[in-house]
């Protein structure tokens, strides 16, 4: 009798622990799943999951002034600290902004003075041209200056064409994208032009655009306010002349301290930005997409309150270094003050990346269940 009540006891215990260990074998799932959900935990910090403009203000700094877009960004562009934003990672077409992207991906890979021959196919893309003629070879150097100043989709498809394809230019603009931690874009389009499954997010411009601005030759072309575009022979022997060309950059001829960088827009897209002004040894970067508007007012008007704001304003994010992933990021912490330790069973996790309030209870549980069957057994032997 004894070794019956003694098995149907064992028993007992093993499938109380199995439940046990079920708990603590599913929470570690579903905590990791809260913990790289982009709506609850996004890449640059908690607080930029928050809904409306978001902003720390301090006692006697006026509210940021209003921006159209659907979606917004300022960042402190040198130390990656984000002041205020809107739906950051709202994905939203990207229109010419996209270039941004080409440039940083392709720079590097391509010799400013190598030429590319101009093809039919090249000048047949839909949208803004900058007026390459087929037949004709223009240098890398130059093309980028069709591309970034006059947002010529004829030159970013010679010049994605020159970087062994459009496909090619494509794969390598995704990788540049996610070594960013820019996790809302994807590239379908090097002109920008829309397409299905294209997106990005003022998140990822600022990403985008802060890393391109680290490259001198791209911020040599941005910051470029006319040039004189070469003429060529085109295919049929008549030979075209040169022509100006004027950066599309409204705020980079209007706004003192712009530095760049890029602008867009198409029907779907509406307008969309990136903008880097300096003023003062601090720099400043604007990233919005989806605003009504195509003038540079508003993007002035928030740099201004960046510059005589900015350094009394608490960040509420920032932009993740390259190779970074939201899993290895920080949140950030309000200037000036310690993270708090985290209180609730949700923000708490013990090392297997459960919540530790169920850790200790699975641990406690399991001893305390083996324990009391342990004393049973014992007793039970001794009987």
């Amino acid at each position: 009798m004894t070794s019956f009540r003694y098995a149907v006891g064992a028993l007992a215990l093993s499938l109380t622990l199995s439940a046990a260990g079920a708990l603590c074998v599913a929470e570690p799932s579903l905590a990791s799943a809260a913990a790289s959900n982009p709506l609850t935990n996004p890449v640059g910090g908690q607080q930029l999951a928050a809904a409306g403009v978001i902003v720390n203000l301090q006692p006697g700094v006026p509210a940021p002034p209003a921006m159209p877009g659907a979606s917004f960004l300022l960042a402190d562009m040198d130390t990656g600290q984000i002041l205020v934003a809107k739906a950051p990672h709202a994905h939203h077409l990207p229109a010419s902004t996209m270039k941004t992207l080409t440039a940083l991906t392709l720079i590097p890979l391509l010799n400013p003075s190598s030429k590319i021959l101009v093809k039919d196919q090249d000048v047949n893309v839909d949208g803004t041209h900058v007026g390459i003629v087929p037949g004709t070879s223009y240098s890398v150097g130059t093309l980028m200056q069709g591309m970034l100043l006059a947002s010529g989709n004829d030159a970013s498809y010679a010049l994605a064409r020159g970087n062994h394809g459009i496909a090619t230019t494509l794969r390598a603009m995704n990788a540049t994208a996610a070594d960013l931690g820019a996790s809302d874009t994807v590239a379908k389009d090097p002109s920008g032009l829309d397409k299905a499954g294209q997106s990005s997010s003022a998140y990822d411009l600022a990403l985008i655009g802060r890393a391109a601005m680290g490259l001198p030759d791209f911020r040599r072309y941005v910051s470029t306010k006319w040039v004189t575009f070469p003429g060529g022979r085109s295919v049929d022997g008549r030979m075209m002349p040169g022509f100006p060309v004027g950066n599309h950059n409204l705020l980079l001829h209007n706004y003192q301290g712009t530095i760049g960088i890029k602008n867009g827009y198409t029907v779907a897209a509406k307008y969309t930005y990136i903008e880097a002004a300096t003023r003062a040894g601090k720099t400043y970067l604007v990233t919005e997409m989806a605003s009504p508007r195509g003038d540079w007012q508003p993007t002035a008007a928030l740099m201004s309150w960046a510059f005589a704001h900015g350094s009394s304003v608490t960040p509420i994010g920032e932009l993740v270094e390259p190779g970074e992933t939201a899993a290895s990021k920080p949140t950030v912490a309000p200037a000036g003050r310690p993270r708090a330790p985290a209180t609730s069973p949700v923000e708490s996790a013990g090392p297997s990346g459960l919540p530790a309030w169920i850790g200790a209870a699975c641990a406690t549980g399991a001893l305390a269940i083996a324990g009391a069957w342990g004393r049973r057994r014992v007793t039970r032997q001794r009987s």
